[in-house]
């Protein structure tokens, strides 16, 4: 089973730069979108062969998730369930016959950190919201996880302590995450591999450079992890400040 994940920082931008090309070619099981920034009645796009599911942010032009899946899940829910979590289309779940997939837009703790305290409050949610699910059945938690959870996920760490992405307190909640029952796919394939990233910087010719980011992840149980076979960063890919990353499980 193959799924990719991608923060596209915009869909209508990203699609005149490539995307449908790379979604057919890539051809996944299930391929999730993150940083939509629009609703699906702004757009006349035809995805052959796809069941799709959108949220959308209350304030247009931001934020938002998609959820592109050649099976029907079982079971499609938007959100955490939490109203101060929910506005801003940065959750969706589908369940299927022996996962459940969740595609998530984390909250950036932005410049001066003006939302880290939310960010606080939002990984708690969200933890104890995957968490209860893996009780049920394993969990593929796929996304912008707007972190980078160690010094080997980024290029400049030293001069990045303490900036959004890569704050103690962030970090912290992903080893939280991590220690509650979840494993970190790339990660667990390739624990040592340096200049892997996701995201770079549009200044400062940083993708030319690699000086990026690792932040967007496929998180799963630990009941998942011997059948990862591949995790994959589509770093030659182009379109969005983001490259998508992928997922293959046997």
């Amino acid at each position: 089973m193959k799924l990719i994940s991608w923060n596209v920082n915009g869909l209508r931008a990203c699609m005149n730069k490539g995307f449908q090309d790379f979604m057919d070619s890539a051809d996944a099981d299930i391929f999730c979108v993150q940083e939509t920034k629009m609703q699906r009645e702004q757009a006349a796009f035809v995805f052959d062969g796809y069941e799709e599911y959108w949220n959308s942010a209350e304030k247009k032009g931001y934020s938002g998730t998609a959820v592109f899946s050649k099976t029907k899940p079982l079971s499609v829910s938007y959100g955490l369930g939490i109203e101060e979590h929910d506005k801003e289309g940065r959750v969706i779940t589908a369940e299927f016959t022996d996962f459940y997939l969740v595609n998530v837009y984390t909250p950036n703790a932005q410049r001066g950190l003006e939302r880290l305290e939310y960010r606080m409050v939002w990984e708690d949610a969200f933890r104890s919201y995957v968490k209860e699910l893996d009780e049920k059945k394993p969990v593929i938690i796929c996304g912008d996880l707007n972190v980078a959870h160690n010094e080997i996920d980024l290029k400049n760490f030293k001069t990045n302590v303490g900036n959004a992405g890569f704050t103690y307190e962030e970090r912290g909640k992903m080893t939280e995450l991590l220690a509650s029952g979840f494993v970190d796919s790339f990660r667990y394939l390739y624990p040592d591999k340096t200049g892997a990233y996701s995201w770079w910087s549009y200044m400062f010719k940083a993708r030319e450079k690699n000086a990026g980011w690792r932040i967007d992840y496929f998180i799963v149980s630990e009941k998942l992890a011997d059948r990862i076979e591949d995790a994959v960063i589509y770093s030659d890919v182009m379109g969005s400040d983001h490259c998508p990353v992928g997922l293959q499980l046997k």
